[in-house]
Parts: C-alpha cells; sequence; structure tokens
C-alpha cells in the first residue's frame, strides 16, 4: 500500500510532488473501527520532518456513514477552523494537515477546565453553517439502521441465537414514542459533531488549543443530543455509565457553552430547558449506537463483540428509560400548567 500512499501524498501536498520517494516514511497513527488513519512524513533537507494525515475509510462503513454528508461538510468544517487543515480527497479518504496534540482519555473530558473548553468549543462547532438542507438527520438515520439491523442473518450459531433474541418490534415502538416525546421539546437544530467520544478530541498542551476531529457521522441534529451523546462517552472503553456526569457537572458544562464569554450569567431557565434535552436525549444516543453496533457484528472485520454492545447500549436504554422519561413529562407538565 505504501507506494499508492506516496502517490496520493506528492499529487495532493503542495510541495510534495518532486520529492524522492526514499525520503518517505508512513506509520500508523490509530485504527479506528471505521477508518485507518496514517502519518506520513517526508525528511526534509534540514533533518526536520514535515507530516501529514491520511485518513482511510475502512470495508462497508457506507452502511452506517454517509460519506458524501461527511465530504460535503469537511471543508466548511476545515475553513471554520475546526479539526486538521483539508489538503485533498481521493476516491476511499482524505489527506490533511497532522495535529501536533494527545489524544484525550475519556478521564480528562470530565476535569472541569477541559470541560469547558469542550463546551466552549461544540457552541461555536454548533454555529458553523453547512450549505444543502438543515432538516436534522437523527431519526432518518436511526429507522435506517433499524431497518438494516431487523433484517440480518449470522452465519455463526452462537451469535445467531443471541440476535433472535432481539424484539425489533420492541424497539420500533420505543424508538416512536422517544421520537414523539422529544419532538414537544422543540429542541434546537444545530450541525452536530454527533460522535463527540475522547478519541476524538485532541489537545496541545502547551498551547492550550483543543481540537475536534473525525467528522464521519455530523449531519444535522439537535443540539442535546449532540451534548447527551458527548456525556454518555465519559463511561469510555470500559461502558461504564456509572461515569455519567451529575447535575452539577452538567450545569458547569452547560454555562460554558450557553454563555462563553460569561458562563456565570446564564440563566437558570435556560440551563433547565437544556438539562431536560440532554437528558432525555440521551436515550436516543443509547438506541442509535446499539442499532449501530449490530449492523457492525455482521459487517465489520475488527475482531470485538459487537453484538454484547448492542445489548450493553440497549440495556442502558432500558435502564433510564423511565426516569428520563419522567424527567421531560415533568418539565412538559410544568410548561402546561405555568
Amino acid at each position: 500500500m505504501s507506494p499508492h500512499i506516496i502517490g496520493l501524498c506528492k499529487e495532493l501536498v503542495k510541495g510534495w510532488s518532486s520529492i524522492d520517494s526514499s525520503r518517505f516514511s508512513i506509520e500508523t497513527v490509530s485504527g479506528g473501527i471505521t477508518n485507518l488513519l496514517l502519518k506520513v512524513s517526508v525528511k526534509g533537507n534540514n533533518g526536520n520532518d514535515s507530516s501529514v494525515t491520511v485518513r482511510l475509510y475502512g470495508p462497508n462503513t457506507d452502511l452506517v456513514i454517509d460519506r458524501k454528508r461527511e465530504l460535503q461538510a469537511i471543508p466548511y468544517l476545515s475553513a471554520a477552523g475546526f479539526g486538521a487543515r483539508l489538503l485533498g480527497m481521493f476516491e476511499n479518504g482524505v489527506v490533511q494537515s497532522f495535529i501536533y496534540a494527545r489524544t484525550l482519555s475519556p478521564a480528562d473530558m470530565k476535569e472541569p477546565k477541559i470541560a469547558a473548553e469542550i463546551a466552549k468549543e461544540l457552541r461555536k462547532f454548533h454555529q458553523v453553517d453547512i450549505p444543502g438542507s438543515k432538516e436534522p438527520q437523527l431519526w432518518n438515520d436511526i429507522f435506517k439502521f433499524l431497518k438494516k439491523a431487523a433484517a440480518l442473518k449470522f452465519e455463526d450459531n452462537e451469535q445467531q441465537k443471541r440476535y433472535v433474541k432481539i424484539s425489533f418490534t420492541e424497539i420500533q415502538d420505543e424508538v416512536k414514542e422517544l421520537k414523539d416525546l422529544l419532538d414537544i421539546l422543540h429542541a434546537p437544530v444545530v450541525y452536530a459533531h454527533n460522535d463527540l467520544l475522547s478519541g476524538n478530541l485532541m489537545l496541545n498542551d502547551l498551547e492550550g488549543k483543543l481540537y475536534f476531529i473525525d467528522f464521519e457521522y455530523g449531519s444535522y441534529s439537535y443540539r442535546g443530543y449532540d451534548i447527551a451523546n458527548h456525556f454518555n462517552e465519559y463511561a469510555g472503553l470500559d461502558c461504564d455509565f456509572n461515569l455519567y456526569p451529575d447535575k452539577d457537572a452538567q450545569y458547569h458544562f452547560f454555562r460554558n457553552y450557553l454563555h462563553p464569554d460569561r458562563p456565570s450569567e446564564v440563566q437558570a431557565q435556560d440551563m433547565e430547558v437544556l438539562y431536560v434535552e440532554t437528558n432525555t436525549f440521551r436515550l436516543a444516543s443509547h438506541i442509535y449506537w446499539a442499532l449501530w453496533a449490530l449492523i457492525q457484528a455482521k459487517v465489520s472485520p475488527i475482531d470485538f463483540d459487537y453484538l454484547g454492545y448492542f445489548f450493553l447500549r440497549y440495556g442502558e436504554y432500558k435502564k433510564q428509560r423511565d426516569s428520563c422519561f419522567a424527567l421531560a413529562q415533568s418539565f412538559l407538565s410544568g410548561l402546561r400548567n405555568g
């Protein structure tokens, strides 16, 4: 693969076309679930390396990612200062500037100072204007996933035994009821990242600069969903959902999101609205990634128990369902009687 990668970089990176291939080096930065990230470096005459990032899309990822939507958004997000600078696009990936920063851990995200920076940066991200339809895509995506997930068949007998225990009629009823409830909240629609886990957050400690990366799941969606999805990621790779932030930690985040310049001036009513919104959309995040995991269980070449992940996320949905529904219903009742 190396000659092909080097050829792409020569073609797409300004000033690299005439550099001898022997001066190139390639290393794997990370092998994500849906893509492979490579660092391509060139040894300069002064002995210093110049580097770019090449992101290659994984096989069958078009079943869970709308690449057309992603590629349409990347130039605008890049121009707005988000992620790495876009240097070029090719059929199966993109070439971007290399970010000199460390990837955050789930524990980093809840540090008050870092949480405040994430909130402020997310506010800016939500204000980016991407041309085209501004219709929220969350429910379209969930219903597409549901249709695909309900039509699977596994060759492995053990997997098939686990799969047939799933009631897709139940899930469909849950999704419809949740959508009906959330529609009444009239949450603001924004351009959302939709996958703001620690692996997609980078921090240059020397400069104090935070980066959002990987916009594969980006779409117009609801602000509360994007924030809730981020809070769910506090659970980390161990999926310890007890680490979901408490109300005080959430309000700290909301203050910095709603009023980045003067967080202390945020009105209590505005925070309550965002709290209810976020903690109801928390359920939609569990449903989304549960269905996503079922599709991945069938098509992904990665050795990971995606079926187990489905049961984990859907189990957490069921565990939190009643309290989240009650929160939204109590809030709406208060508005009607207020």
